[in-house]
């Protein structure tokens, strides 16, 4: 009778756990939700400025003058879109790219799924011209801090059920960046994805 009793509660436990609300990837400490609108005034309540010939946001991130896009999905953004308002050569944005990818390395909040570095000898207009190579580095968005106190707050059985719906909603927080090619001049391109407002 524990034992069924110790069951329930661990189910219980699971089912509370998992209905809690879904934690989304964040910009710059927002979150990428709500609407357009909505998003857009919170990026220009953090100082940037809106174009509305471009229909996006213009400002410095990182240390680089961008242009920011929201996306949506029936009026629910999903995406946050950040891309460099000057191009760079093709040595700079090899630079550029392994220094986004160290960034984001030692950042506790981003979890790797695949970033490799640019070698210096590698030619990426070859490879992006010839055999159409995409430079890309993704990760997952998480906040540790959350899956302690989630972790704290539950008993030993309902770990795993907990531990397993944190890198669930971890996979669906997630940010990539790529280099865009246009005409031997170079760009990076970010996507701050919120999958839970992705069309399915």
């Amino acid at each position: 009778m524990k034992r069924l009793s110790l069951i329930i509660v661990s189910l219980l436990l699971s089912a509370v756990v998992l209905a809690q609300p879904k934690s989304v990837t964040k910009f710059l400490g927002i979150p990428v939700d709500g609407s357009k609108a909505e998003m857009i005034q919170k990026l220009k309540d953090k100082g940037y400025t809106y174009n509305s010939q471009l229909d996006c946001l213009e400002g410095e991130f990182n240390g680089r003058d961008v242009l920011i896009c929201v996306v949506t999905n029936n009026n629910k953004v999903y995406r946050i879109f950040v891309k460099d308002a000057n191009s760079s050569s093709e040595s700079d944005i090899k630079i550029r790219f392994n220094n986004l990818c160290r960034q984001f390395a030692e950042n506790k909040r981003y979890f790797p799924v695949k970033a490799d570095y640019i070698s210096d000898e590698e030619d990426i207009s070859y490879e992006m011209t010839v055999h159409n190579k995409r430079y890309q580095a993704s990760y997952y968005q998480y906040d540790v801090e959350e899956l302690t106190e989630k972790l704290a707050a539950c008993d030993e059985a309902s770990e795993d059920a907990v531990k397993t719906s944190f890198v669930e909603n971890a996979m669906n927080r997630s940010v990539w960046f790529m280099i865009d090619d246009n005409y031997g001049r170079y760009c990076i391109l970010m996507f701050y994805d919120n999958a839970y407002n992705q069309a399915n």
